[in-house]
């Protein structure tokens, strides 16, 4: 229903194929043949989980373009139940080549996520959140932004969690990165400002995903990760977003 006011200004250009998914991707990858500039929307573990065959078929194997938009992240939708949450939605799609996964930040960010995905021809992956940050760290571009500096190590957030990592941070001497673009990775930021090869990635999603980025730019070099994000414990349970977030530490 929140989609519906584009719905009604452009009928002609929106297909509902109600709850069946792989159908979805389905008719983007056939769009994407035609010359089309396909997007698809819906949540998370709907969009990537339960038709990820079709993606892997229809859109990696076919070589075309499209652009897949979620909402729901990790557990916005905690209290519909484990259906509607997919942390591993990221870890998921790493497995197929090409994909540019950007996690905005807040709705400023979705909106320049948009319009780089739309004025380009690639695969992307928008992962959209109700959990956001009140400020605006980017706008629009591949690199991590530096939002300080430290000499006791890197800390790497990604997406709507880079203001709990600056508060919980505040009093410490560490680097922070914020990432909006976590694939592909901005390897060269970090070297650039690495102090010492201590780094912490705090990501929105399943914890590990993108670690394997940060040892692939260190692999010259003797480093240690810690990896924060949704654990892969299964919490077989109802609640709140942030009654998960903290479930999960």
């Amino acid at each position: 229903e929140r989609f519906s006011d584009v719905i009604n200004e452009f009928p002609e250009r929106v297909i509902n194929v109600g709850i069946r998914e792989q159908l979805m991707i389905d008719i983007v990858g056939g769009l994407a043949l035609a010359g089309i500039r396909p997007f698809a929307h819906t949540f998370s573990s709907f969009l990537i989980e339960r038709p990820f065959e079709q993606i892997k078929i229809a859109i990696n194997h076919q070589k075309v373009g499209a652009v897949l938009v979620s909402a729901g992240a990790s557990y916005d939708l905690s209290v519909d139940g484990r259906t509607h949450q997919a942390p591993a939605d990221i870890a998921l799609l790493n497995t197929l080549e090409d994909w540019k996964i950007v996690i905005p930040g807040n709705a400023e960010e979705a909106d320049y996520a948009l319009r780089m995905a739309a004025n380009d021809t690639g695969l992307y992956y928008i992962r959209l959140s109700t959990e956001t940050n009140k400020e605006t760290f980017w706008t629009g571009k591949d690199k991590f932004n530096i939002l300080k500096i430290g000499k006791k190590g890197t800390i790497i957030a990604v997406g709507p969690v880079a203001e709990k990592v600056l508060a919980a941070t505040q009093d410490l001497d560490l680097t922070v990165l914020y990432s909006a673009i976590i694939r592909p990775f901005d390897s060269e930021t970090l070297r650039d400002t690495l102090s010492v090869p201590d780094i912490a990635i705090v990501e929105p999603y399943l914890e590990g995903t993108s670690s394997h980025f940060i040892s692939s730019t260190l692999s010259d070099i003797p480093h240690r990760i810690l990896s924060i994000g949704v654990k892969i414990d299964e919490l077989r349970q109802f609640g709140t977003p942030e009654e998960h977030i903290k479930a999960h530490g």
